[in-house]
């Protein structure tokens, strides 16, 4: 019998408290030894029931039939990390220093923010690009070793793209042993009937997608959403946001949906782009290229993207100096009377002190 429970959860014959990362985030080990095995065994007879559940072809009242491809959820396969090509001894070092330090900051900010719960059923959003990829390999990583137990689930959607190799995830999530839905909705063909040609999709894709990923999380009874934004992403948002839409606003790195019916959460917000593009390197991640948003040169985004990448150029951590000015608001000393009572704003003088007037006199 396979003595691992599981959807990500560690070892049964394991005693040592668990961390979300390294040395960072001690204060979140657990109090007690986990269990030993026997105490498990009714949790082994879930999840393995759990397993075959996911196998049996679901009612048209749980989900729509029609929008969905595939389901996955491998009943007696541990979830594992993805392989790495063969590297060089200095490349394997370099490798190792990456991937810890992805490991660190991923754990630091679900820590930070609470993003991951005890009995969490995680759906992570996978889209074939790097960032994606990165993430579901990070936190299949870090359920090994973190203080909670909790489900991965991962979900790609195929939005109908022209030339989409359809055959990719499917094969990479099947490798990993992660439960995987595949959600095909037609949104390509709605982005380019009511967007005009030469201009910005992305608007409108990103809208379509995120209603049909929210509606298919709480169908599936996802408790979080996991998405790749990274560190990079939040910065460009927020001068895209001051640029173009007069707001001081970014991506927080956990988000209660406007119907707060879901949690989104964005477990690389620490991360920056440079690391996740060198860690799929060295992985050599199936990318899938989207062509709607990649092939528009001039989009806001962009531009925005060069200009920082210029400044990091001259001024080297002005992006991670940027990135902590997002953490580090003075509600105070900005101009948003919403978010401070400017309007109230009195002198506090201790009206019992009384400094007796001084006198000139000439000698």
């Amino acid at each position: 019998m396979n003595h691992t429970i599981l959807f990500g959860m560690s070892s049964l014959k394991s005693t040592m408290p668990r961390l979300w990362s390294d040395s960072r985030c001690e204060g979140l080990a657990r109090t007690q030894p986990r269990p030993l095995f026997g105490e498990h065994v009714a949790v082994i007879c879930n999840a393995f029931i759990r397993g075959a559940l996911c196998n049996v072809k679901l009612a048209p009242s749980v989900l729509d039939a029609s929008n969905l491809k595939h389901v996955k959820c491998p009943a007696n396969q541990a979830l594992t990390a993805t392989t790495v090509r063969e590297l060089s001894r200095k490349e394997k070092f370099e490798f190792d220093k990456l991937k810890k330090r992805l490991r660190s900051k991923a754990g630091k900010a679900i820590a930070d923010y609470n993003m991951i719960e005890q009995g969490d059923k995680v759906m992570v959003c996978v889209s074939g690009g790097k960032d994606s990829y990165a993430m579901l390999d990070v936190l299949i990583s870090l359920s090994r070793s973190a203080p909670v137990d909790f489900e991965l689930i991962a979900v790609n959607m195929d939005q109908k793209q022209p030339g989409f190799p359809e055959e990719v995830l499917p094969a990479y999530l099947s490798d990993l042993g992660v439960p995987y839905y595949i959600l095909e909705k037609d949104t390509y063909s709605i982005v380019k009937e009511l967007v005009p040609a030469g201009k910005t999709t992305c608007g409108l894709c990103s809208r379509l997608r995120r209603g049909s990923l929210y509606g298919f999380a709480q169908e599936i009874g996802a408790t979080k959403i996991a998405l790749g934004h990274h560190r990079d992403d939040v910065v460009e948002t927020l001068f895209l946001n001051m640029f173009f839409n007069g707001k001081l606003k970014a991506m927080p790195p956990k988000l209660l949906s406007d119907d707060k019916q879901n949690v989104v959460i964005r477990p690389l917000a620490y991360c920056k782009e440079s690391d996740l593009q060198r860690y799929a390197g060295f992985k050599e991640f199936p990318i899938i290229p989207c062509n709607l948003c990649g092939s528009q040169e001039h989009l806001q985004r962009v531009q925005v993207k060069q200009m920082l990448a210029q400044w990091e150029k001259e001024y080297p951590g002005r992006t991670e100096s940027i990135f902590r000015s997002v953490c580090n608001v003075s509600p105070s000393q900005l101009g948003d009377s919403k978010l401070f009572d400017f309007s109230h704003l009195r002198v506090e003088r201790d009206t019992s002190l009384h400094v007796p007037g001084i006198q000139m006199v000439n000698l």
